[in-house]
């Protein structure tokens, strides 16, 4: 027959639709909470060689301060570069 094709598109059905909506949402997810993991990581990454001299069973409060500084710059920082992103994409998409 011309024009049938026995390939089924299940992302079309409504079943396979909302499956599909389903896995992307949690492949979403999963890849949200790697790049978190990948910031925390880096971020303590940098704050530990800036603000760490000798590790020690516990931090002085020189130590301590400098690293929820270094943290607080940090989250602000990415905070700041992902807003302006947002704007950008959101500004080239209208």
């Amino acid at each position: 027959m011309e024009g049938f094709s026995p390939e089924v598109d299940l992302s079309s059905t409504a079943a396979g639709g909302t499956e599909q909506t389903e896995l992307s949402r949690m492949i979403a997810l999963e890849q949200q909470k790697a790049q978190f993991q990948l910031k925390v990581h880096t971020f303590t990454e940098v704050c530990w060689d800036k603000c760490v001299d000798k590790p020690a069973s516990r931090l002085d409060s020189r130590t301590e301060t400098c690293l929820v500084s270094c943290v607080e710059r940090f989250v602000d920082t990415t905070l700041a570069i992902t807003n302006r992103f947002a704007q950008m994409v959101q500004k080239g998409g209208h």
